[in-house]
């Protein structure tokens, strides 16, 4: 008896989970949840399920911030950051110079020539004085 009882639960506990996710599954894809357009949608953003997101490099990830800090409050603070990074991040020592070449070129867009040169530093050397020099 103890046995029959067994083969039954066991039948019960991998047949059971099966069929009650494709039910769920099926009254899931029954219900018109947002319009006819949902359907698209959903087809178009699960193509790219299956690519790769891209992963970036510390450095890009550190200079792209620097840019905007620098964008909305000014170069000297995003100098200053910079010089912080570096100093608790060695690894990127050697990214230092064109990150702060880059900053010379936004400051010079976003600040012009003249203005962003007064926030000059030596934070890696001349690197934000040679971006400014190049961007004007």
């Amino acid at each position: 008896m103890t046995h029959t009882a067994r083969r039954i639960g066991r039948s019960l506990a991998l047949v059971l989970p099966v069929v009650l996710v494709l039910s769920g599954t099926l009254a899931v894809s029954a219900v018109p949840w947002a319009g006819q357009g949902a359907a698209t949608q959903l087809t178009a953003s699960a193509k790219n399920v299956s690519a790769p997101a891209e992963s970036r490099a510390p450095q890009d990830v550190l200079r792209d911030r620097l840019v905007v800090e620098l964008r909305e409050k000014d170069p000297g603070t995003a100098l200053t950051h910079l010089q912080r990074e570096v100093e608790n991040r060695p690894s990127l020592a050697r990214h230092c110079f064109s990150i702060a070449r880059a900053l010379g070129r936004a400051a010079v867009e976003h600040y012009g020539p003249a203005r962003a040169q007064s926030f000059s530093r030596p934070v890696c050397d001349t690197s934000y004085a040679a971006g400014v020099m190049r961007a004007s």
